[in-house]
């Protein structure tokens, strides 16, 4: 009987685990409640999935535009690349028979 605690030794025992809990408990609760304030802090820069979809469609629909208008504004680069070759090529032809003439010109 003498390795057996008395009813005393178990009382303050029990009571010492029950501060322990009370004590793990708190520290508990206070973590929890950093943690959902960091969860909530978090949750509020998270973009609700229909919000996404609209402004991808919206992105989307901006970046065909886009590219539509650069295929349009290559289509008339290559008009105006045309127009002033021709008008270059027509410029020549028409000095061709003036500038021949002024060749033969000189050289009589």
């Amino acid at each position: 009987m003498a390795d057996e605690p008395t009813n005393g030794e178990l009382g303050r025992l029990i009571q010492s685990l029950r501060d322990d809990m009370r004590e793990d408990m708190g520290h508990l609760r206070s973590e929890m409640r950093e943690d959902l304030v960091s969860l909530n802090g978090r949750l509020d820069r998270v973009v609700p999935m229909d919000v996404y979809s609209i402004e991808k469609t919206a992105l989307t629909d901006r970046v065909t535009a886009l590219e539509t208008q650069r295929e349009k504004d290559a289509d008339k680069m290559v008009a105006t690349r045309r127009w002033v070759i021709g008008i270059a090529v027509m410029v020549a032809v028409a000095l061709l028979p003036y500038l021949s003439a002024l060749v033969k010109g000189a050289s009589a």
